[in-house]
């Protein structure tokens, strides 16, 4: 195999070999799907230790850059997942102590527009996919909360895979994963919620079917205008700093 990387001349080794696998991956030099060179072929390369190797590796793995097929030891480069990146921004937010309110706003300023463009572009796989997520809580008004909350995210998490925008999806994933939470408390407080919901995401479902953008913005706008009055219902302070998931814990 022919030489890829240069030796390294630095003190901070495992950090460099990271940071020049990253750079040829962003570069497209590599691409998803590649395989990446064994770990002594790379120490090799870089001139390091296997284990500088192994430890820039696992970094690249934490951050989806790279991964494991199952059931093969070999690593090949992976595009990250609107998830992956989403867990990343999220605690970015956090630690820049926004409120619930500023999520919201984002939100009235995404989600409509998001919604128009799934309806112009969802596939027949996308829209079967929207409506498991919103069966059961359609099916069921006494859902517990926190089923309700998995099936309301995952809602919104699919209609922005199915809006055709990558940067749009990436951009909403971190909003909706912030509101999840207090959502559950709200839920629970608000006797109405799980109706409102519910019926929202009906309308929002029938607008995708027809391909009708003005109206899939028109309920995606009401949607989200619920969740504030939902928040304000339950006692729930806007001004508030969110918090993730793991933060509550």
């Amino acid at each position: 195999m022919g030489t890829l990387f240069a030796p390294l001349r630095t003190e901070t080794a495992y950090q460099q070999v990271c940071l020049a696998i990253e750079d040829k991956i962003l570069a497209r030099a590599l691409h998803p799907g590649d395989p990446l060179p064994t770990e002594t072929e790379l120490a090799r390369q870089f001139a390091v230790n296997r284990s500088t190797v192994r430890e820039a590796l696992r970094a690249l793995e934490s951050r989806g850059l790279v991964m494991r097929a199952p059931g093969s030891k070999r690593l090949r480069v992976a595009r990250p997942e609107a998830a992956a990146v989403a867990d990343g921004v999220s605690h970015a937010l956090v630690l820049h102590q926004i409120t619930f309110l500023q999520v919201w706003e984002a939100m009235m300023l995404l989600e409509p527009e998001l919604a128009a463009l799934a309806a112009c572009r969802r596939n027949a796989a996308q829209l079967s996919a929207l409506e498991a997520a919103a069966r059961p809580l359609a099916d069921n008004p006494t859902l517990p909360a926190d089923q309700a909350v998995d099936h309301t995210v995952r809602f919104f998490s699919l209609l922005a895979e199915a809006c055709g925008n990558h940067a749009l999806e990436i951009a909403a994933e971190p909003l909706t994963r912030l509101l999840r939470p207090t959502l559950s408390r709200m839920i629970d407080q608000v006797p109405q919620a799980r109706q409102r919901i519910a019926g929202a995401q009906r309308r929002l479902l029938q607008a995708l079917a027809r391909g009708d953008a003005d109206e899939a913005r028109e309920w995606m706008g009401k949607h989200v205008r619920d969740f504030r009055r939902g928040y304000e219902l339950a006692g729930i302070a806007l001004n508030a700093r969110v918090e993730t998931t793991a933060t509550q814990r």
